[in-house]
C-alpha cells in the first residue's frame, strides 16, 4: 500500500487499481502531511511576475516575502522571476527553462495571449501545476485562477461611481493600463453593464490606455478631460492613479469628477485621505499569495482545493475605514 500511496515505481496496474478501491470502499483519508513529513518532501514552487515598477505588484512581492521567510518550517522553496511585460518571446523562453526536476508548480501573472496559452499547455504537459495570478487565463489549461472576481469588481465600481455622483448626468473617463490585460477587460466589461443597466444618466467613455506609466497616464488622462470639461466621474481601472490625479488638478475642471480606484496602495491610500480618490476596490495581497501557495500544494498532493479558503474577497475601502500602512 505504501509503494502505491507514494507512487513509487515497480507496482503492478492491477495491483494500484485493487488499493485504491481498497481505499475507497474503506474510506481511508491519507495524512499528506506526515507523508510528505516522512518522505522529506520539500515543494519547489515558481512566481513569475510582470516586470512593473507599480506599488501593487510590490505589495504582491511582499506577500510572496513573508511566504519565503515562513517557508521552511513547511518544507517550501519560493522564487520569483520578474519578466518584461510586453516581451511575450521572453516570457515563453523563461517558461520552457523551468525544470520539471527543478520545479514543482507555478504561479503566473501574465497577460493572455496564444503564447502564453501554449507556454501552459507544455508546462502541463511536462508535469508542472500553474496557477494565474490576478489576471485569469481561462482558456488556457491553468489548473487553477487565484484572484477575485474582476467581472464583479467591476461592477462594483459601477455602482459606487453611480452613487456617488447622485444622479448628476454627465460623462465618465475611463483609463486602463493596456486593452490586452483579461482583468482590465473584465473589469470594464462589469462596469458597463451595471452603468448601463442602473445609471443610464451616465456616459462612460472609450477607455484610454496608460500603458504601465505614470507620464503617459497623466498626459492621456489630461486629453481626455480636456476633451470633455463636463466629465463627472473618472474610473481608474488599474493605471497609475497618482497619474490620473495630476491630470484632474491640471485639468481645472469646474466640478471634481468623483474618482474610483482599484487597489490599495500607499500612493491610493494619500489620496483617499486627501479626498482626491472617493473609493478604493481592493484585494488581499497577503491572501493571494498564501493562496497561490495553498492552491499549489494541493495540485501537488493531488488533494481538493478547499474552495471558501481560496475565495479572494473583494474589498471597499473609503476614507472612513482607511487602514494604517506603512
Amino acid at each position: 500500500m505504501d509503494r502505491v500511496l507514494n507512487e513509487r515505481p515497480g507496482v503492478r496496474s492491477v495491483t494500484i487499481q485493487k488499493v485504491h478501491q481498497a481505499i475507497d470502499e474503506l474510506g481511508y483519508v491519507r495524512d499528506t502531511a506526515a507523508a510528505n513529513l516522512a518522505r522529506q518532501k520539500t515543494y519547489r514552487f515558481v512566481f513569475v511576475l510582470p516586470d512593473w515598477k507599480g506599488q501593487f505588484l510590490a505589495s504582491l512581492e511582499q506577500g510572496i516575502a513573508e511566504i519565503i521567510h515562513n517557508a521552511p518550517q513547511n518544507r517550501t522553496e519560493v522564487r520569483t522571476i520578474r519578466v518584461p511585460n510586453h516581451d511575450h518571446t521572453q516570457l515563453a523562453v523563461t517558461l520552457s527553462e523551468l525544470d520539471p526536476a527543478e520545479v514543482d508548480g507555478l504561479a503566473i501573472m501574465a497577460k493572455e495571449t496564444p503564447v502564453v496559452r501554449d507556454s501552459i499547455a507544455d508546462l502541463r504537459k511536462r508535469g508542472i501545476p500553474v496557477v494565474s495570478l490576478v489576471s485569469d487565463q481561462p482558456n488556457s489549461d491553468r489548473d487553477h485562477f487565484v484572484g477575485i472576481d474582476n467581472v464583479a469588481a467591476g461592477r462594483t465600481a459601477g455602482t459606487l461611481l453611480g452613487r456617488f455622483t447622485g444622479g448628476k448626468q454627465g460623462k465618465v473617463v475611463v483609463v486602463i493600463t493596456n486593452k490586452q490585460s483579461r482583468d482590465m477587460i473584465e473589469r470594464r466589461h462589469g462596469f458597463d453593464q451595471v452603468v448601463g443597466a442602473e445609471f443610464p444618466h451616465l456616459e462612460p467613455l472609450p477607455s484610454v490606455e496608460g500603458q504601465e506609466d505614470p507620464v503617459h497616464t497623466e498626459q492621456v488622462t489630461l486629453r481626455a478631460l480636456q476633451q470633455n470639461p463636463d466629465a463627472i466621474g473618472v474610473y481608474s481601472v488599474g493605471a497609475s492613479v497618482q497619474g490620473i490625479a495630476r491630470a484632474i488638478a491640471a485639468a481645472d475642471l469646474p466640478q471634481r469628477p468623483v474618482l474610483i480606484d482599484h487597489e490599495l496602495t500607499q500612493n491610493s491610500s494619500t489620496l483617499l485621505r486627501d479626498g482626491v480618490i472617493d473609493a478604493v476596490i481592493t484585494q488581499n495581497t497577503g491572501h493571494l499569495a498564501r493562496s497561490a501557495l495553498r492552491v499549489l500544494r494541493a495540485k501537488c498532493d493531488k488533494t481538493p482545493v478547499i474552495e471558501s479558503q481560496e475565495n479572494i474577497r473583494i474589498e471597499i475601502v473609503i476614507r472612513e475605514n482607511l487602514p494604517f500602512m506603512k
